[in-house]
C-alpha cells in the first residue's frame, strides 16, 4: 500500500486533499460537548394557594404533590418550601446523566394525578412545573432615572417587554422577577362597618363581583339559515370584563323591595394596585 501511493504522489495528495476538506466541513457537525453536564438537573413545582399560610400550605398542597412526585425516575432528593403569603415550591433534582426534557415530563405526569386531591383555589391559579437552574447567570435592576414611574408601572413593564424577551435568548432557562413583582390587579378594599350593617360578607362581594365580570359570547345577527335572503352578517359586541375601578363600584349586591340597590362602592373601596405587596425591592 505504502510503495502503490509512493510511486503516485499526485493521487496520494488528491485524496489527503479530500479527506481534509471532509473533515473540515464534518468538524462542526461533531457530538462534542466544550462543557460536559456535571450539574444534576432540577424541576421546580410551584403554585398558590391564597390566603393560607404555611401549615395549610403544607397538610393541603404539599402533601398531595410529594407523595405523587416522590420515587420518579432518576430522583436524588427533594426540598419544598411552604410560606405565610400561601406560595409553594418544590425543587426535585435528578442524576446528573438524567436528561431534563425527560424529567420535566416524568414530573408534570406525577403532578397531574395530584391535581383532584387539591383544593379548588389552587387549581384554579394552576400548578406550575419548570426547567430549573440551581445557577443564577446575573440580576436586573430596572429603575426610573426621572423618578417618574414607580415600581408597579415598573414591574408590569418588565413582565409584558422584557421577561419573554430575555427568556428567547439562547441558553437562558428561565427568567424570574425576583423582588418588588407588581402585577396589575383590581383590589377591592372592604369596610367592616359598613358590611356588619348591611349584613354583607366578603363572599357575597366575591360572588357579585365574579357575576357580573364575565366574558360571554354574543354571537351574530343575520347567520344563515334565514327565511329571507340577508345581504349581511354583523357580529354582536357586548360588554366584557370590567376593567376599570368605576365599573367594580357599580356592580349591585342585593336589592330591596323600594327600588334601591347595594352597590359594592357603598360597603368598600376599589382601586387598581397590586396583586401582592409581599415582597418590596429598592435600588441603592
Amino acid at each position: 500500500m505504502a510503495k502503490f501511493f509512493i510511486h503516485r504522489p499526485v493521487l496520494a495528495i488528491v485524496i489527503s486533499l479530500v479527506i481534509l476538506l471532509a473533515g473540515a466541513v464534518c468538524i462542526p457537525n461533531l457530538p462534542v460537548a466544550q462543557y460536559p453536564e456535571i450539574c444534576p438537573p432540577v424541576i421546580q413545582v410551584s403554585t398558590q394557594y391564597t390566603g393560607a399560610n404555611a401549615q395549610v400550605v403544607e397538610e393541603n398542597v404539599a402533601s398531595p404533590i410529594e407523595q405523587q412526585v416522590n420515587g420518579a425516575e432518576g430522583m436524588l432528593y427533594m426540598r419544598s418550601v411552604c410560606t405565610n403569603q400561601g406560595y409553594y415550591t418544590l425543587q426535585i433534582t435528578f442524576d446528573a446523566g438524567r436528561d431534563q426534557d425527560m424529567a420535566m415530563v416524568d414530573v408534570q405526569n406525577r403532578v397531574a394525578l395530584a391535581e383532584p386531591m387539591l383544593p379548588q383555589e389552587v387549581n384554579a391559579v394552576g400548578v406550575n412545573v419548570d426547567k430549573q437552574s440551581t445557577q443564577t447567570l446575573m440580576y436586573l435592576s430596572l429603575y426610573s432615572e426621572d423618578k417618574s414611574r414607580d415600581s408597579l408601572f415598573l414591574s408590569n413593564y418588565a413582565t409584558l417587554n422584557i421577561k419573554d424577551q430575555l427568556a428567547r435568548v439562547k441558553g437562558v432557562g428561565s427568567v424570574t422577577l425576583q423582588a418588588g413583582q407588581r402585577d396589575y390587579a383590581m383590589r377591592i378594599w372592604a369596610k367592616p362597618d359598613k358590611m356588619s350593617q348591611m349584613h354583607i360578607t366578603c363572599d357575597d362581594i366575591v360572588n357579585t363581583i365574579a357575576t357580573q365580570s364575565i366574558q360571554a359570547p354574543a354571537g351574530s345577527i343575520g347567520d344563515p339559515p334565514q327565511k329571507q335572503s340577508v345581504q349581511m352578517q354583523y357580529p354582536v359586541n357586548v360588554k366584557g370584563r370590567l376593567t376599570k375601578p368605576e365599573e367594580f363600584d357599580n356592580c349591585i349586591i342585593n336589592t330591596s323591595g323600594n327600588n334601591s340597590y347595594l352597590r359594592v362602592k357603598d360597603v368598600a373601596r376599589t382601586e387598581l394596585g397590586a396583586a401582592s405587596y409581599n415582597s418590596q425591592g429598592r435600588r441603592d
